[in-house]
């Protein structure tokens, strides 16, 4: 007897983890992205991660096939998060758009002092380790960093158009000057464990910008 061909095959492409294999990867995930900014990549050993992760050796390299495609991955796991925690704040209708920046600095503060700002950003922390890592990482870092400008230029267009930006300014430069200015604010409120220097950049861009 013939059988009936499958009406919905499986996609080409990745196979579908089995849920145990789904757990597994995900806890190394964000064992990962707590560890490393926390203490940076060069610092966290794999024995580290696992541990973490409470997983062995054995189910890390059936995810990753070494630390730097671990790295990789990471990126794109704590890009994709910071996007949606960026969208949350800078897609908010109820509030003007300079509103809305402002909105993000506090949440994004909020997410450091959950830690004790014992954690940084993964971009910021990877970017002063650039001279230890995978070359790779670098052209992964900018396009990180230059989609989260994109997302802010965005908002800072808004606001021009709302009139609260002088026509005369280019959202662009700015929301290149808020990505330097706040990663060197995140960095420093990580040092010095307050949320004093996120608060001075914020308050300062936005004296800045405005009209």
């Amino acid at each position: 007897m013939i059988e009936p061909a499958n009406q919905n095959p499986r996609p080409r492409g990745r196979p579908r983890l089995a849920p145990d294999a789904q757990a597994s990867r995900k806890a190394l995930l964000r064992a990962g992205l707590a560890q490393l900014t926390e203490r940076g990549y060069v610092a966290v050993r794999l024995d580290d991660i696992v541990a973490a992760a409470g997983v062995t050796k054995g189910a890390f390299y059936h995810h990753f096939r070494s630390k730097a495609d671990y790295g990789a991955a990471l990126i794109a796991e704590y890009d994709a998060f910071f996007r949606a925690r960026i969208a949350r704040s800078l897609g908010r209708a109820d509030l003007a758009p300079l509103a809305r920046l402002q909105d993000f600095a506090k949440m994004a503060e909020t997410g450091m002092a959950r830690f004790d700002f014992r954690r940084g950003c993964l971009v910021g922390n990877l970017g002063q380790e650039m001279a230890s890592l995978p070359k790779e990482y670098r052209a992964m870092l900018i396009a990180v960093l230059e989609g989260w400008q994109d997302m802010t230029a965005t908002c800072l267009r808004a606001a021009q158009d709302a009139g609260e930006i002088a026509s005369d300014q280019d959202p662009e430069t700015l929301a290149a000057l808020f990505w330097t200015g706040w990663e060197g604010a995140v960095l420093r409120a990580k040092l010095e464990r307050n949320p004093a220097p996120l608060r001075q950049f914020s308050a300062g861009f936005l004296r800045l910008v405005s009209k």
